[in-house]
């Protein structure tokens, strides 16, 4: 039981665009009132992972503890959907703490960006032609070349997604580490990848970046033509998402380990 959602009066509800999702919201408008969310207790968001991911960056800052019910594609991020006793599930939901990732990226013009990313920040081949990365961890070279499609550093929350597809290893969602993972790789050949510590800064150098442009993506917010991208977790901001009993993210995860 989650003592941030133990006197729950105001609920603010977001949804995705899809038929489903915006019927739900109605429904549960009518049932429950629908606060502002500068002004809620919770934040419950109707839709799929991606609605999700949406609404954790939305109110990263806001400190407000998210409840997701599915009304999308994959659901993996959500709990079930029921429109009644809704306030007694979010009393009653356990809450898993995740970190964003800071990624700061410098452009081949010498620009920079920094973006935030909740499941992983990867780095793509723009063009035919593989992508050559140089990897260093703590400013400490650690592959001299990567020769692949790309790269990407994923939470534990985010493992298993994109990381997942990639072959990238799964991790609990307490443990204090980050993946890191090779996408096709070519050279070399066998390395898939590591685990790091949570506090780790990988820093990511593109070779012959006019020749060979990569792309930098946090969640799906790309730069593109990048020369360097710098990833680390920031502990400073905490995300608070609520999950059912039996249905909580670590569970989640650990189930994925075992194909289910």
């Amino acid at each position: 039981m989650s003592p941030l959602v133990q006197n729950i009066k105001r609920i603010a509800f977001v949804a995705s665009q899809t038929p489903e999702a915006r019927e739900a919201c109605a429904l549960l408008q009518k049932r429950y009132g629908n606060a502002e969310p500068a002004e809620a207790d919770v934040i419950v968001a109707l839709g799929g992972d991606g609605l999700m991911l949406q609404t954790l960056h939305k109110f990263m800052n806001s400190g407000k503890p998210i409840y997701g019910m599915h009304r999308g594609t994959v659901g993996f991020l959500m709990n079930e959907f029921v429109v009644d006793g809704l306030v007694e599930r979010i009393a009653a939901a356990h809450t898993t703490v995740i970190h964003p990732l800071d990624m700061h990226a410098r452009d081949v013009d010498g620009q920079s960006h920094e973006r935030r990313a909740i499941n992983e920040v990867s780095l793509f081949r723009q063009s035919a032609q593989a992508a050559h990365l140089r990897i260093l961890v703590d400013g400490q070279e650690r592959l001299a070349e990567l020769v692949s499609d790309g790269v990407l550093v994923a939470t534990p929350a985010g493992s298993t997604a994109y990381n997942l597809s990639v072959q990238g290893t799964i991790i609990p969602i307490n443990a204090p580490l980050l993946a890191l993972t090779a996408i096709s790789p070519f050279r070399p050949r066998r390395w898939r990848g590591a685990l790091l510590p949570d506090k780790a800064k990988v820093t990511i150098e593109i070779q012959d970046a006019d020749k060979r442009p990569v792309a930098a993506v946090a969640d799906n917010d790309e730069v593109r033509s990048v020369q360097r991208v710098d990833i680390s977790m920031d502990h400073s901001i905490s995300l608070n998402m609520l999950f059912d009993p039996g249905h909580n993210l670590d569970e989640r995860i650990l189930r994925e380990q075992f194909g289910f």
